[in-house]
């Protein structure tokens, strides 16, 4: 009997069906939270530039005073109430998902230094079986050459890690991820 391979499949796109929708997060932060107040605008691309529709992106980030919302986060201080500090939504018909949140402060490093105001991303898309880990900074921020883990990354490669302010919308950021090719998002094996 010949054995003929038959093609592979990937366990999605499921994210509009089963994890988004009355599950999806838009606000990580309300109007009462403390911080500088944003509107983040992700935008996901297949290896060619092609927008994904269905894209899933959550977010995890820390509050203003760099405290998550978690029990295993090692400070004592309290979590503002209003940054929940989670966030997932699918992408539209364009790629994009929209956030409403603020610009997290800086949280302790492993060598008790400080990190760089960031958030953690994980991105799920057709063909992805593992989710694909990686970090959003934001370009200009004086801390981000200090930060221990984005100086991990190729100097040439940091950028795939940038949001930038959108100059049509103030108060607006936007981040691009690209799933592969040469402007492909630096991705974290965690």
């Amino acid at each position: 009997m010949d054995r003929i391979p038959t093609p592979s499949q990937t366990a999605g796109p499921f994210f509009h069906l089963g994890l988004t929708t009355t599950r999806s997060v838009a606000e990580i932060a309300d109007a009462k939270a403390q911080g500088e107040h944003l509107t983040l605008i992700c935008r996901v691309f297949d290896g060619e530039g092609n927008a994904l529709n269905d894209a899933m992106i959550e977010i995890w980030q820390a509050d203003a005073e760099g405290r998550y919302n978690h029990p295993d986060d090692p400070q004592n201080k309290l979590c503002d109430p209003h940054c929940a500090g989670f966030g997932r939504m699918a992408t539209d018909e364009n790629g994009v998902c929209v956030f409403e949140t603020i610009k997290p402060g800086r949280v302790l490093a492993n060598d008790g230094g400080l990190q760089a105001p960031h958030l953690n991303l994980s991105v799920f898309a057709r063909g992805v079986l593992k989710r694909l880990a990686t970090r959003l900074y934001f370009s200009g921020d004086p801390s981000n050459p200090g930060d221990p883990v984005l100086s991990l990354v190729p100097p040439n490669r940091r950028e795939t890690l940038m949001a930038h302010p959108d100059p049509a919308r103030p108060g607006a950021w936007r981040f691009d991820v690209h799933l592969s090719g040469n402007r492909e998002t630096v991705f974290f094996d965690i």
